[in-house]
């Protein structure tokens, strides 16, 4: 069941959670219960609504990640906001810990990724190839410790795994992120990326809507590097 303590805002448009690591945002071929089908059921309760509710999932992040992910109540809201997706006019910032090396503190980092459909893995190419998509981020260092870093990540486009493959391909996996490169996985299948605030303008209300997911509870790394 959806946890209300994981809604970052509610109003009769938009409904914002903050998925922890480990959910599901859509349903898959493993057959657990999705956060989607969790919106949808907590609608249902909620306002006592009769047969099928309507719920639009407007983005998707993985599911070891944690963070800000944003459902429509009303086809209209979901319409106008995929468009605004398209248009790059809902900004995405996400957190990650990463394992330390050189690297300049601030850097756009542009590469071009293809998806592997048998292993479900985004491989990295330099420059453009056949069926290859552009994958645009730009990343700040905010603190380091002795093993890690934290890092601010702007998304300019939204590709598969792109987060994941691109700090890979820079030689700085994200912490607990087995399948590109980190030397171990975390104990609960998490990956330490937090998809940590997001902006953009309400598409009915037309009120600027900031929000900020907090960082996963009970986790030494994330309190030593964001505290």
């Amino acid at each position: 069941m959806l946890n209300e303590n994981q809604i970052l805002f509610e109003d009769n448009h938009l409904l914002i959670i903050n998925k922890k690591a480990g959910q599901i945002v859509q349903g898959d071929k493993t057959g657990d219960i999705s956060l989607l089908d969790e919106v949808k059921s907590y609608i249902k309760n909620k306002y006592s609504k009769p047969g099928n509710v309507f719920a639009g999932l407007v983005h998707r992040i993985d599911r070891p990640t944690s963070g800000i992910v944003i459902f429509a109540k009303t086809s209209k809201a979901l319409s106008r906001l995929t468009e605004m997706l398209k248009k790059r006019e809902i900004k995405k910032t996400y957190w990650a810990v990463v394992k330390k090396n050189e690297i300049p503190e601030t850097q756009r980092l542009i590469h071009y990724l293809k998806k592997n459909e048998k292993n479900n893995k985004a491989i990295v190419y330099n420059h453009f190839t056949d069926h290859a998509k552009e994958a645009i981020l730009t990343y700040t260092i905010v603190k380091k410790s002795d093993n890690y870093m934290l890092l601010q990540i702007d998304l300019e486009t939204g590709r598969h795994h792109q987060i994941r493959a691109q700090l890979s391909a820079i030689k700085c996996p994200i912490k607990g992120d087995l399948k590109y490169g980190a030397d171990r996985s975390n104990l609960d299948g998490s990956i330490h990326l937090l998809a940590r605030k997001i902006e953009f303008i309400h598409p009915v209300k037309k009120e600027k809507i900031i929000l900020e997911a907090p960082i996963p509870e009970n986790d030494n790394l994330w309190n030593n590097l964001v505290n």
